[in-house]
């Protein structure tokens, strides 16, 4: 999995652990949890998300499962988005996705079996403002899921998107109280999401059960983006 360090993408790399996986996990900055082979890599560079997977491979054999976390955010008013801020979120976010897509799917398809997932955003699909870099990166992610979901579901490839909403993470954390209060009042569930609602997601779809779930948008965000 990319961007396996912290919050939802260290969560879902320890998920899949308890699952039962051999995992690895990529990471720019810090480490990465129990029982995970750490891997350091950028996605905005083919070179070394192709030596990432050379590495995974030698080590514990060829991916199977490919969880696409790694993303960045630079939020700012639209007015005032500079061409670098929109360059390196679509980069990191949905280019840099597509680059471990296309890694994964040279051994998935001679193995004819895979399984790939890719964390999107209540905000592809809702919008925010302050975030058409990031928004825009995250819904594009649905139109990448899908297009691979028809083109290799063939092999026994398949490729979803999970969305999460409003997350309880280090960041969130920092947020006032009030922004915090006003996040609640529109999530009809009542509350903020963890970690954990979303690794579990993750890990479903990982698993044999979901053999028969591709092309689909998981919304992970207690009803906030229904009907989206």
């Amino acid at each position: 999995m990319t961007g396996g360090s912290r919050g939802i993408g260290r969560a879902i790399a320890s998920a899949l652990v308890a699952q039962g996986h051999q995992v690895a996990a990529t990471y720019r900055s810090g480490d990465v949890g129990e029982g995970v082979l750490g891997v350091k890599c950028d996605i905005t560079s083919a070179e070394d998300v192709d030596q990432a997977f050379s590495t995974v491979e030698k080590e514990l054999g060829p991916v199977e499962v490919l969880v696409a976390n790694a993303g960045v955010t630079a939020d700012t008013l639209l007015m005032r988005m500079s061409e670098e801020q929109w360059d390196t979120v679509i980069d990191t976010n949905l280019t840099g996705t597509f680059r471990v897509v296309k890694r994964a799917s040279r051994q998935m398809m001679r193995q004819r079996f895979g399984r790939m997932i890719l964390i999107s955003s209540v905000v592809g699909l809702l919008g925010s403002p302050g975030q058409v870099n990031y928004a825009a990166s995250k819904a594009g992610l649905v139109g990448l899921a899908r297009s691979v979901a028809r083109e290799l579901g063939g092999r026994g490839i398949t490729c979803n998107v999970v969305a999460p909403g409003f997350i309880e993470t280090d960041m969130t954390a920092e947020l006032p109280e009030d922004t915090i209060a006003d996040y609640i009042a529109r999530i009809p569930v009542g509350r903020l999401g963890s970690i954990d609602d979303v690794a579990a997601s993750v890990a479903f779809l990982a698993s044999e059960s979901a053999g028969y779930i591709t092309g689909a948008v998981i919304p992970v965000d207690g009803g906030l983006g229904m009907g989206h």
